[in-house]
């Protein structure tokens, strides 16, 4: 089983590097690597191409943002599965991939999700925040509760049949996403106890007060849009659920 991992870039000379060895270092022998570059003008073209050799597609030119590079990613993808890691992500550990491809062996699954960790740019070793996707149950998509979007594997089939990430949204086409695929179109998805991804603080969703507002705002046109009942009050309880998670990282 051909899993493919799709990482989108810009400017991100100072932690791709981290993202790429993490992939090439995996444990499972059938992986196709993507890398959309959106015309970067520091040096991670330079990086990239030092590997070049390892990594299956390269793609460097304009794009309108994060959701246009994933898009492309996903059809250049070959794979049976597909995956989303971040350029200033990387995985938690050297089998993550395995133990993600050895749950599709099962037939009747459709995606997998699990957990992820925020960690100090200044300091990897230091968590700050753990994402747990444990407690994630469909109604709670209400609140604007998702698994962690960078631990979703799903089969390709599924964005072929049910559609790409949304570009008109600016930071939360993950949420409509996964709106779509779970809540609406109720895929088999399964939990996976452990970690798959380390992630940097500081991307473009957990920077500052406006974009909380741009998240609430955008979560509550996805539920509109697809049909499915919240209100503000409703949005604001995921809020009181992260502060747990900050408290039980230190």
């Amino acid at each position: 089983m051909k899993i493919s991992v799709i990482t989108t870039t810009y400017n991100s000379g100072r932690t791709v590097r981290d993202t790429i060895e993490s992939v090439l270092s995996q444990d499972y022998p059938d992986i196709e690597y993507i890398i959309i570059d959106g015309a970067s003008t520091d040096d991670t073209l330079r990086i990239v191409n030092e590997y070049a050799d390892r990594i299956s597609w390269i793609v460097s030119e304009p794009d309108k943002g994060i959701y246009d590079a994933m898009n492309k990613g996903i059809r250049m993808a070959t794979g049976d599965v597909v995956g989303i890691l971040n350029s200033d992500d990387f995985f938690a550990s050297q089998d993550v991939v395995s133990r993600i491809a050895s749950e599709f062996a099962e037939p009747s699954l459709d995606a997998v999700y699990g957990d992820v960790r925020f960690v100090s740019p200044e300091d990897l070793s230091r968590c700050v925040r753990h994402y747990s996707s444990r407690i994630f149950r469909r109604p709670l998509m209400h609140l604007g509760f998702i698994p962690a979007h960078p631990s979703f594997y799903v089969r390709r089939v599924w964005y072929e049949r049910l559609g790409l990430y949304n570009m008109s949204y600016r930071i939360c086409a993950d949420f409509e996403l996964l709106l779509r695929f779970i809540y609406i179109q109720r895929i088999n998805v399964r939990y996976l106890p452990f970690d798959f991804v380390t992630m940097r603080t500081g991307g473009v969703s957990t920077n500052g007060f406006q974009c909380y507002k741009c998240i609430m705002e955008e979560h509550r046109r996805a539920c509109r849009e697809n049909k499915v009942y919240t209100n503000p009050f409703l949005l604001s309880l995921r809020y009181l659920y992260k502060l747990t998670e900050f408290i039980c990282a230190y």
